[in-house]
């Protein structure tokens, strides 16, 4: 069964894993995920782990980070400079944004590009304002969408904390192009204390993590993996297809 469940209100590419994000208006949705997504990370140095990359879990400043700029070279788009906390502007790739961060966390780290992307679960991820207003409404709090990091933020029909659960399974379809970009949800997203950050100040406020952990076991949006390309906007139709129904 294909059910219109509401349209896309943002979009937004995170160029640096944990760093801010990037709204806009239109991107293309490949087999990576947008385009231009979590193509780089810092690396903490030396760190064999299966999970070496640099969060704000680690050094909550980094989300005070704001990556810009276009590069021209680059097939993708992906930023060329990165605005500090402090207001500086600086290289992406240079040592002196390197060393910044290094001395902020007390250990070497090193910037690693990938061109699939450096993801935590899946390429894509996906969370509607209807979920983010229920989650603030229980927290007793004003929640900026910027906390939950999704990918693609959804206005929906259906105003249910939580929605989002039901769609495991299902494809999600965008706009209304004969051949639409297309994610199947493959699972819930289980967050940790980044949801807990204020994106301007990143400061800690304990009460979000513990609101969805007691209100959703932990979860809040979902992941997803591409089952068609192409471009997404904001203001594109959403279809919800049931499993089974590809």
């Amino acid at each position: 069964m294909m059910t219109e469940i509401g349209h896309v209100s943002e979009l937004v590419r995170y160029p640096v894993k944990s760093m801010a994000g990037i709204p806009t208006e239109s991107a293309l949705l490949g087999w990576h995920g947008l385009d231009g997504d979590r193509r780089f990370a810092f690396r903490r140095a030396g760190d064999e782990s299966g999970f070496p990359w640099l969060t704000a879990s680690d050094l909550t400043e980094l989300i005070l980070y704001r990556p810009f700029g276009a590069d021209e070279g680059s097939a993708e788009t992906l930023p060329t400079h990165v605005r500090t906390p402090s207001g500086a502007e600086i290289e992406l790739r240079s040592p002196q944004l390197r060393d910044e961060i290094a001395e902020r966390f007390g250990s070497d780290v090193e910037l690693i590009q990938y061109r699939n992307g450096i993801f935590d679960d899946a390429p894509v991820s996906v969370i509607s304002l209807a979920t983010i207003a229920g989650i603030g409404g229980k927290a007793e709090m004003d929640l900026d969408p910027r906390r939950f990091r999704a990918n693609i933020v959804l206005e929906t029909r259906d105003q249910d904390v939580f929605l989002e659960d039901a769609w495991l399974g299902g494809t999600l379809l965008f706009g209304d192009s004969e051949i639409k970009p297309a994610v199947r949800v493959t699972s819930h997203d289980v967050r940790c204390m980044m949801i807990n950050l204020d994106p301007d100040t990143a400061t800690q406020d304990g009460r979000v993590l513990k609101t969805v952990v007691r209100a959703n076991n932990k979860n809040a949006g979902v992941y997803g993996v591409v089952v068609h390309t192409g471009r997404i906007s904001v203001g594109d139709s959403v279809r919800l297809m049931s499993s089974g129904q590809e």
